[in-house]
This record gives structure tokens, C-alpha cells and sequence, in this order.
């Protein structure tokens, strides 16, 4: 083994023994450096004639492409080790199942607003949809509710701004409103029909929607859900009102054997007027009376400010609480539960 060959091994070893890229930068300096092996013997090239600088200088270049090639493979092995050591520490167990994004789900007061709008919907009624700030005449006046009225009261309603003094503005108390402003559309759609003396179609909707009142228990939120009714023709009776809200009940809570009750009672905007109460036969409630609606026949004045004749056309109207309702489908007895946000409560009717 001649001196180049010599050089070539020793440069092999040293780049093995190289560690880390540091390591192996220090002994690259010791051959190929400014002051390495290989650049001291190029200086020698000086000293020797013609020919002879031929022949060891092809030499010494054949020493100096050997070591580098020694050189880029130890940088490779030692940058394949680092990644395999990486890849050894950051290693991932894919027979476990992945991470999923969480899935959601309808509100439960939600899901009984669409309940409720598919059992109507399916007996011919309309969805009515109409501004949650509403003016006092649509809330009030037109419903033929008086101006001493506690429900008027600052302690009872949300009133915002805008408006007048006589004409206030305010966050609407019930979704009556809408019936009113749907009744007065339907008309205004068909006035012809009425000016000719024929008939008009019936008015048949619901109204369901957001309200507020200024109240905060277990029962009762500011912030709540109503849902009003409305059916107005020639012929509707109070028959037509207990048919129709006996079999909304059943179906809802799915019970050919739920029994209602229609106590008298009084709004200003039905006469006569009952509250309706409903008793399971079985189950946890089984016995016991609950409130579910208010409800009545729609009251001459309010038939009037409609835009119709009350010796002509009559109907009956209902209000409900689809929150009452939800509690009482899924056996909830906190209605602050529903709008807290807990997703832990929420994901269980999903």
C-alpha cells in the first residue's frame, strides 16, 4: 500500500469514527482543509519536473475524489440516522382509530318547533314568520288588549327604542303578532273575493317563534319559545279547536290514550276562553293535570282588526310553549337547562 492509498484509509476511518455532522466537519479539515493532507501535497507538486507533476498529480486527485466520496457517504449515513431516529421518536401506532371532529345535532327545543310545524303542516296548515321587535298595536292593540293591561307593564315586557310614547316599540311578548300580520295579508290578497261577496279561502297557520317576557325560574325563561294558532273560515268551531288540539297532542307525545281537558279561562283576544290540560295514563306523569295551551274563539274585535266581518267569519286561536313541551316529551324539570350550553346535556339529543 502506497502513501496515497494509506491516506485514503485513514481518511475512511477517521470519517467513521465522525459521530455527529460537527465531528465529521473536523476531520474533513484534516484532509481537505486549507491546511489538510491533501492541500499540502498539491504544494509539493511545485518542487517536481514536468512529467512528475503529471503523475503525482493525477495521483493525489484520484486520493482527493476517493476521500470526498468518503466524506459524502458518511454525511449520508449520519443524516439517514438522524431521521430514523426522528421518525423512532415521533412514531405513530396507526391501528388506533383516528382522531374525529365531534359531531352536532339539532337543539331539542329545535327539533319540537319541527315537529310541531310537521304535524300541523300535515292537518293544512301555514308557517308564519314575522319580526321578533314588534309595535305595540300588532302586540297588543290589534289583540284586543286593553291599555291598563298588566301585560303592558314595564315589569312585564321588554321595551326597546323607537316608536312613540303612544306607538312604543318592544320585544314581542307572544308570536300573536304574526297571526295578526298574516291575517291582515290574506285578506288584503283576497279583498276582491270579499268585496264580491264570495267566499274567502280559509285562514289556517301557526306561528311559532322566539318571545320575551321580563321572567327567570326553573319554568320559565326571558328568552322562550311560543307557538300560536290560528284558523279563521266561516264555519270553524270550537268542535274544530278540540278536534284539532287533541290530535296534535297525541301525536306529538305519540298516545292514542292521552286525555285533555279544556278549563274555562280568559284572554282578551278570545271569547269564550280555555285553558287546555293534558293527563298521561302511563308513565312517570301518569294522574297528574298539566297546562299545555291556552286557547279560545278568536274574539269579534280581533276578527275586526283583521280586516273581516265577525258576523261572517269566526275561528278559534291557540298559544303554546313548545320549551313546556319539550320538557315534557324528553322529562327534563329544568328549562334553564336548555340554554345554558352544556354540550354534555345537549349531545343527548342528538
Amino acid at each position: 500500500m502506497n502513501e496515497l492509498d494509506a491516506l485514503v484509509e485513514s481518511a475512511r476511518a477517521g470519517f467513521v469514527q465522525a459521530a455527529t455532522p460537527a465531528d465529521l466537519e473536523n476531520a474533513k479539515a484534516q484532509y481537505l482543509g486549507k491546511s489538510g493532507r491533501i492541500t499540502e501535497l498539491m504544494k509539493g507538486l511545485g518542487a517536481l519536473s514536468v512529467e512528475e507533476k503529471k503523475t503525482r498529480g493525477a495521483a493525489i486527485n484520484q486520493a482527493k475524489q476517493a476521500i470526498e466520496g468518503a466524506l459524502t457517504e458518511r454525511r449520508q449515513a449520519l443524516a439517514d440516522a438522524e431521521l430514523q431516529a426522528q421518525l423512532k421518536a415521533e412514531a405513530l401506532d396507526v391501528t388506533l382509530p383516528g382522531r374525529q371532529r365531534g359531531q352536532g345535532g339539532l337543539h331539542p327545543v329545535s327539533l319540537t318547533l319541527e315537529r310541531i310545524e310537521a304535524i300541523f303542516g300535515s292537518m293544512g296548515f301555514e308557517v308564519a314568520d314575522g319580526p321578533e321587535i314588534e309595535s305595540d298595536w300588532f302586540n297588543f292593540t290589534a289583540l284586543n288588549t286593553p291599555e291598563d293591561h298588566p301585560a303592558r307593564s314595564m315589569h312585564d315586557t321588554f321595551y326597546v327604542e323607537g316608536g312613540s310614547e303612544k306607538a312604543p316599540n318592544l320585544l314581542r311578548t307572544h308570536t300573536s303578532p304574526m297571526q295578526i300580520r298574516h291575517a291582515v295579508q290574506h285578506v288584503k290578497r283576497h279583498r276582491a273575493d270579499l268585496d264580491a261577496g264570495r267566499p274567502m279561502p280559509e285562514i289556517r297557520v301557526i306561528a311559532p317563534g322566539r318571545t320575551y317576557r321580563v321572567d327567570s325560574d326553573a319554568t320559565h325563561s326571558p328568552m322562550f319559545h311560543q307557538c300560536e294558532g290560528l284558523w279563521v273560515g266561516e264555519n270553524v268551531s270550537f268542535k274544530d279547536l278540540k278536534y284539532v288540539f287533541t290530535d296534535f297532542c297525541r301525536t306529538f307525545f305519540e298516545s292514542d290514550d292521552l286525555v285533555l281537558r279544556f278549563r274555562p279561562s280568559f284572554f282578551p283576544f278570545t271569547e269564550p276562553s280555555a285553558e287546555i290540560d293534558i293527563q298521561f295514563q302511563h308513565g312517570p306523569l301518569a294522574g297528574r293535570w298539566l297546562e299545555v295551551a291556552g286557547s279560545g274563539q278568536v274574539h269579534p274585535n280581533v276578527v275586526r282588526n283583521m280586516g273581516l266581518d265577525p258576523e261572517r267569519y269566526i275561528g278559534f286561536a291557540f298559544g303554546m310553549g313548545p320549551d313546556r313541551l319539550t320538557m315534557l316529551r324528553y322529562g327534563v324539570n329544568d328549562l334553564r337547562l336548555f340554554f345554558d350550553g352544556d354540550v354534555r346535556f345537549l349531545a343527548q339529543f342528538r
